[in-house]
C-alpha cells in the first residue's frame, strides 16, 4: 500500500475523488476493494471510528455503499481491515530489511532508521493507533493477522542482538521486545505530539534539520545502550511474544 498522505500534514479528506482518480470508470473487484480500503484508512485516520461515514468512504473510492458492504460487511469490519492494512504496510517494510547480511551494528542502525521513517511517512498509522487506544484495542483484539506480524520482527531483532553479542559489539542479556518498544516509543512520541511540542519548545519539529537531529539522537541512545562496554542494567526476564500459531 502506498503512502496515503503527505508526511508533514495531518490526514485530510480529498475534495474531488473523481478528478484525482480520472473519473468513476469500471473497476475490477481487486481495484475496487483496494480503493475502498485506501479511502477508509484516510477517513478513519481523519475522523476516527465514530466520526467516519461510510458514504464519504464510498464517494472517495468512487463506488457505492452497496459495494462497500459487499466487500467488508459493515463499518466496524472495514475499520479493522484498515487497521490491519496499515500494520501490514509498516511491518512489511521493517521485515524487508536484509539485516542478516549486514554487520550487527549497521543492521541495528538500519532498523532504528526504518522504524523512525515508518512513523514519519505514515501519519495515518499514528492517528489510527491513537483512535484504537481510545477504544482500548477492542477492535484490534479481534485480529489474528496483526499479532502474527510481531513474532518475526522480535525474532529479527533477537538475531541482531545475538550476532552483536557474539562479535563483542553488543552486551548480552538485552530483551528484544523491550528494545523494540523503546525504539518505537521514541519515534512515536515525537510525531504523535509534534503539534504541542512545537508550541512548547518553539521549534518546527518537521523541519528537515530537526528531523535529522532527532534521528541521530535516537540512534545514538540506542547504540550506546547496546554497547558492550556499557554497564549492565538489572537483569530483566525476556518478554515472550504471544503464541500466534
Amino acid at each position: 500500500m502506498r503512502n496515503l498522505v503527505h508526511p508533514s500534514r495531518d490526514p485530510a479528506p480529498r475534495r474531488n475523488a473523481k478528478k484525482e482518480t480520472g473519473g468513476c470508470g469500471r473497476r475490477d473487484p481487486e481495484r475496487t476493494r483496494a480503493a475502498i480500503l485506501e479511502a477508509a484508512i484516510i477517513e478513519f485516520a481523519t475522523r476516527g471510528l465514530g466520526g467516519a461515514r461510510v458514504s464519504r468512504i464510498a464517494e472517495r473510492a468512487c463506488t457505492n455503499k452497496r459495494m462497500l458492504y459487499h466487500y467488508f460487511g459493515n463499518k466496524e469490519a472495514l475499520y479493522l481491515a484498515a487497521l490491519e492494512a496499515v500494520y501490514e504496510t509498516i511491518r512489511g517494510k521493517e521485515l524487508a530489511l536484509d539485516v542478516d547480511h549486514m554487520p550487527p551494528d549497521e543492521g541495528m542502525r538500519a532498523l532504528v532508521r526504518t522504524l523512525w521513517e515508518q512513523f514519519r511517512e505514515h501519519p495515518e498509522f499514528i492517528s489510527l493507533l491513537n483512535s484504537e487506544n481510545l477504544h482500548r484495542a477492542r477492535y484490534l483484539a479481534r485480529s489474528e493477522r496483526v499479532p502474527a506480524l510481531q513474532s518475526p520482527l522480535v525474532e529479527m531483532i533477537a538475531g541482531l542482538l545475538r550476532r552483536g553479542a557474539e562479535a563483542g559489539i553488543f552486551r548480552e542479556g538485552i530483551d528484544p521486545t523491550q528494545l523494540y518498544l523503546s525504539i518505537a516509543s521514541l519515534a512515536y512520541f515525537y510525531f504523535s505530539n509534534r503539534h504541542t511540542l512545537a508550541i512548547s519548545f518553539g521549534i518546527d519539529l518537521l523541519d528537515e534539520t530537526a528531523l535529522d537531529r532527532r534521528l541521530a539522537h535516537i540512534t545514538e541512545l540506542v547504540m550506546r545502550y547496546l554497547d558492550a562496554g556499557a554497564e549492565p542494567s538489572a537483569t530483566v526476564r525476556p518478554s515472550r511474544p504471544r503464541n500466534t500459531a
